[in-house]
């Protein structure tokens, strides 16, 4: 029973930390947005600052333009991968869950197991003190 519970243990273990290096990977994501954002948000300030000079240099607005739109993109693409692994996140949430459970209900029954090696063992020694005690009135 024993080395069924360590191996459920050791796979409960294994999950979790599958599912810390997910949640690393999906911080790590989150935090690239948010790079993305403010990135956004710089370009879009530099374009307002080169639309509102007096000397307005096409070529520079339309790279920051494209620049903008890329950056969009970016996002989107962001917003996807995230959405991904934050389902995978999801998926190994349960499978932690799973585990667990299934370590709780050999640890429970493990405990049920010695209960009753132990309640079958004083019965035995309760039974060999009466036989003990049964000879020695015999006997006497």
């Amino acid at each position: 029973m024993q080395v069924v519970l360590d191996m459920r243990e050791k796979e409960l273990e294994e999950r979790q930390m599958e599912m810390a290096r997910i949640l690393s990977a999906l911080n790590a994501q989150k935090e690239k947005l948010q790079g993305i954002f403010t990135e956004q948000e710089t370009n879009r300030q530099h374009l307002e600052t080169l639309c509102t000079s007096d000397n307005l240099n096409i070529e520079q607005i339309e790279t920051h333009r494209g620049y903008g739109i890329k950056l969009i993109m970016d996002a989107k693409n962001q917003e996807r991968i995230i959405s991904n692994t934050e389902a995978i996140l999801k998926v190994k949430q349960e499978e932690v869950h799973e585990a667990h459970k299934k370590v709780e209900i050999l640890k429970k029954l493990k405990e049920k197991q010695e209960e009753e090696y132990y309640k079958e063992f004083l019965q035995s020694e309760v039974k060999e003190i009466d036989d003990i005690t049964s000879a020695r009135f015999r006997l006497g």
